[in-house]
């Protein structure tokens, strides 16, 4: 049998091979990604995922299949509704699209380094703190009501903008179009000396990554009532969040398409959390909550697809007409 530091080196090696690929040769150029496009990536993406299911399989068993394969739909669908949020942001911002795909490259290299340290972080305390897990269970519950109840992403957009503000105050910010660059140089007008700025699209990069830790805080709890395996938690999450990049243009495409998935994250929430909260009185089979968690997402994409949202369908098409 081989080392687990094999196993883990091959993974990380892996996942390092495909982002090089991704950014240093098939998007070496800034340029708009229209929806053929990221549906081939999206596909390519979701395969590459479940092509490591696979391995997962062979290498640990069915069980630990059926963890991953569990963890990593949570998490996929949990990040539909980050996608939403970033929409509203580069709205927000101004990022033109031809820009999007870089900043939402180097969003997930963030990503992918603070949720491996929350997933260890929280699997650490687990194992001492047992009691966390009601803890964690409960927050879910309240989080998913807290959603239910609240407009699709009106709490959580740009909470992060108190930290673009302050990093203004720090280090200063170039008002001009560098297109792609998150860092240029440009002469100052007191010293007519070449000084270090930063970008509006840097500031973008600032307030995605502090978007996506704001969604780890829900996700990774989330993830953890599936299992407590730090290699299917972090390697499923990557797996996940890798076509983030991919979904986000098939999203801002057919987004009147996804009107009540938002409702169905809030009960993918409140189910795993009542999943913690009762470990120690009964224990959800991984089979069971994997298709209680396809039918809750399933169902509202289905959902969505039958009674779309007919405004903001109206808009994507007068946007096109444009």
């Amino acid at each position: 049998m081989e080392s687990p530091y094999l196993v883990w080196g091959g993974f990380f090696a892996l996942v390092a091979v495909m982002l090089s690929l991704d950014l240093g040769v098939f998007h070496r150029r800034s340029k708009t990604v229209g929806l053929r496009e990221a549906v081939v990536w999206s596909v390519v993406w979701i395969g590459i995922g479940l092509l490591f299911n696979g391995f997962v399989l062979y290498r640990f068993g069915v069980d630990k299949a059926m963890e991953y394969l569990t963890a990593y739909l949570v998490e996929k669908s949990l990040s539909l509704d980050n996608l939403f949020v970033f929409l509203a942001l580069f709205s927000y911002f101004g990022v033109k699209s031809e820009y999007q795909h870089k900043v939402l490259f180097w969003g997930i290299l963030g990503a992918i380094l603070t949720r491996s340290i929350f997933i260890a972080t929280g699997t650490v305390l687990l194992e001492r703190l047992v009691w966390l897990m009601y803890l964690f269970g409960a927050f879910l519950i309240y989080k998913g009501i807290v959603l239910w109840r609240s407009t699709a992403g009106e709490e959580k957009a740009f909470g992060d903008l108190k930290l673009v503000r302050w990093f203004r105050k720090i280090f200063p910010v170039s008002e001009k179009d560098h297109e792609d660059r998150f860092f240029a140089r440009e002469k100052n007008e007191r010293t007519g000396k070449l000084h270090l700025v930063a970008t509006g699209l840097f500031l973008v990069l600032i307030a995605a990554e502090v978007t996506d830790l704001i969604f780890a805080i829900d996700s990774i709890p989330a993830v953890i009532g599936i299992t407590q395996d730090r290699f299917i938690l972090i390697t499923s999450n990557i797996m996940a969040i890798l076509g983030m990049r991919s979904l986000y243009f098939v999203l801002a495409a057919v987004n009147f398409m996804f009107r009540f998935l938002q409702q169905g994250m809030c009960l993918v929430l409140v189910f795993v959390g009542a999943k913690m909260l009762l470990h120690d009185f009964y224990h959800v089979p991984t089979l069971w909550s994997l298709a209680v968690i396809a039918a809750l997402i399933l169902g509202s994409i289905l959902l969505s697809v039958i009674f779309p949202d007919q405004t903001v369908k109206d808009k994507e098409n007068e946007r096109k007409s444009k």
